[in-house]
């Protein structure tokens, strides 16, 4: 079967043998050079894709505050005094009359002649500053009325004018409370002249610490 037939030369024939062999292994070479090429591009993009997830992976789980120093000079951060929790600023001197409130209670509204009532003396910072102020009972005025105001019949400073000083340094909307047992008797300035009991009826406290005056609170003796 490998010998030629025909009417040509055998060595026609060989020689088309031998350039159909050769056409045939060029085109094996080709296929497998194609198919390898194909098989190493194909790893490559693969490559290429698990490369740039992983650098996706990378940039999305990156921590905070490893921004860069532009975005990080553009984002203002509270200060101390801003911040939740900071302490209350320091006092910047004696709070004068106009940022304080002054508010009295009665401890009940009703007392029977005998009973010692009780007033309690609140007093505010409604400045928007820290300060402080003296507020030693010598410096509160805490006075018992009539009803209508126009007769006093006892004031805390009569018989004791002088008292202790109590400095309180007070924030913005800080409170200071104060409470004053009264005996139910009169009083005179400079504790003059004789202390009765207050008869039944109804009558009102007020309380002052320097121009700073309460509204008054009506309570009744029984």
């Amino acid at each position: 079967m490998l010998e030629p037939n025909g009417p040509l030369p055998p060595e026609i024939y060989w020689r088309r043998r031998a350039a159909a062999i050769g056409a045939l292994v060029i085109a094996l070479a080709l296929v497998i050079w194609g198919a390898f090429a194909l098989l190493k591009g194909g790893g490559d993009h693969k490559a290429d894709a698990k490369a740039s997830t992983t650098a996706s992976a990378a940039a999305t789980n990156k921590p905070a505050g490893s921004s860069s120093a532009a975005a990080d000079a553009s984002t203002p951060k509270p200060s101390a005094a801003t911040s939740s929790g900071a302490a209350p600023a320091a006092a910047q001197g004696q709070c004068p009359d106009q940022s304080l409130a002054v508010k009295v209670t009665v401890g009940q509204p009703t007392y029977k002649t005998g009973e010692q009532p009780q007033f309690g003396i609140v007093i505010t910072n409604i400045s928007s500053a820290a300060c402080e102020r003296d507020m030693g009972s010598g410096l509160q005025l805490v006075q018992v009325q009539s009803l209508d105001g126009q007769r006093k019949l006892w004031s805390s400073t009569d018989c004791y004018p002088d008292g202790t000083p109590d400095m309180r340094s007070l924030a913005p909307g800080q409170q200071a409370a104060f409470t004053v047992t009264w005996s139910g008797s009169t009083s005179q300035p400079n504790c003059a002249g004789e202390r009765v009991p207050v008869p039944s009826g109804p009558y009102t406290v007020v309380a002052q610490l320097g121009s700073v005056r309460s509204a008054p609170e009506p309570f009744n003796i029984a």
